[in-house]
C-alpha cells in the first residue's frame, strides 16, 4: 500500500470517527440531560433527530430525487474507488535504470523480480523464494518471501540475501538503495513411514 493511500485512509477514517464521536456523544449527552446549545439540531431528550416534517420537506419537489440518487451514486462510486484502491496489488512494472551516461532506461519490473528470486533461490538452504517489486520506478521496494530448509539459520540466510542477491540487484539496476522487507518461513514436510 503506497505512502499516499495509508495517509488518505487514516485521514478518512480520522474524520468518520471524528464525527460519529461528536454527534453519537452529543445525542448521550442530551438523552443524559445535558442542555444543548440553541443552534443543535435538537432540543432536548425527548425531540427526534429528523421530523417528519423535515423528511417529507422536498419529497414533492421535481429536484429532490434525482439529487438523491446523484449524491447516493456519487458516494457509492466514491466507495468503490476506495476498496478497489485498498486491495489491488500495487507491482511495480518498470525501473529506472541510470546507464551511466547521463541517459536512462527502463527495465520491467517483473524480469527484475525474476532475476532476484532465481538468485535469492540458489542460496545455500533456500528451497524457494519470491520477490515483489513496488514503490516508485526511480526508488522500488523488493518483499522478499523465503521458505528455508529446516538446518538453515535465518540469520545466516537473511545475510546471505542481502549481501548477495539484494546487493546485485541494487547494483546492477544502478540504484542508491533498494529497501527490502524479507519474510522467512520454514519449509514444513510431510512425515513419512520409515521401516
Amino acid at each position: 500500500m503506497s505512502a499516499v493511500l495509508r495517509t488518505v485512509n487514516r485521514v478518512l477514517l480520522g474524520l468518520l470517527g471524528l464525527v460519529l464521536l461528536v454527534f453519537g456523544g452529543s445525542v448521550l449527552a442530551v438523552g443524559l440531560g445535558v442542555q444543548p446549545p440553541s443552534w443543535w439540531i435538537y432540543d432536548g431528550p425527548d425531540d427526534v433527530l429528523l421530523s417528519e416534517a423535515r423528511r417529507t420537506r422536498w419529497r414533492a419537489d421535481g429536484w429532490w430525487w434525482p439529487v438523491v440518487i446523484a449524491v447516493l451514486a456519487v458516494l457509492l462510486l466514491l466507495a468503490l474507488w476506495w476498496l478497489a484502491a485498498n486491495l489491488r496489488r500495487r507491482r511495480l512494472g518498470e525501473v529506472l535504470v541510470d546507464t551511466g551516461d547521463g541517459e536512462s532506461a527502463l527495465l520491467r519490473g517483473r524480469a527484475l523480480e525474476q532475476a532476484l528470486a532465481s538468485e535469492a533461490a540458489d542460496l545455500d538452504g533456500v528451497d524457494t523464494a519470491h520477490v515483489d517489486l513496488r514503490g516508485r520506478r526511480t526508488a522500488p521496494e523488493a518483499r522478499v518471501r523465503l521458505l528455508l530448509e529446516p538446518h538453515v539459520d535465518p540469520g545466516t540466510a537473511l545475510h546471505q540475501l542481502t549481501t548477495g542477491a539484494l546487493a546485485h540487484a541494487r547494483d546492477s539496476a544502478g540504484l542508491a538503495a533498494l529497501p527490502a522487507e524479507v519474510r522467512l518461513d520454514g519449509v514444513k514436510h510431510r512425515a513419512e513411514r520409515v521401516s
